[in-house]
């Protein structure tokens, strides 16, 4: 499965800014991808389904190694 160009850019910021802060060792969730409400679910599922199906990822990942999967995403 792969994720549209737009959904693979936010998880890239998201960890961007997550590492910045908090540094190498961060987690995060799909969940952090997105606002409070539900005002995307296409998006969400999207990225569920690549997370927990696809990949079969822990609910929280290094935030440094979701990214590298993104970005060698093709």
């Amino acid at each position: 499965m792969c994720l549209p160009e737009q959904i693979k850019q936010k998880i890239i910021t998201v960890c961007d800014k997550k590492i910045a802060s908090k540094g190498d060792n961060v987690g995060v969730s799909f969940y952090a991808f997105f606002a409070n409400k539900n005002d995307d679910p296409e998006s969400l599922m999207a990225v569920a389904r690549w997370w927990i199906e696809t990949q079969q990822l822990d609910h929280f990942e290094k935030a440094v190694k979701i990214k590298a999967m993104v970005e060698a995403m093709a």
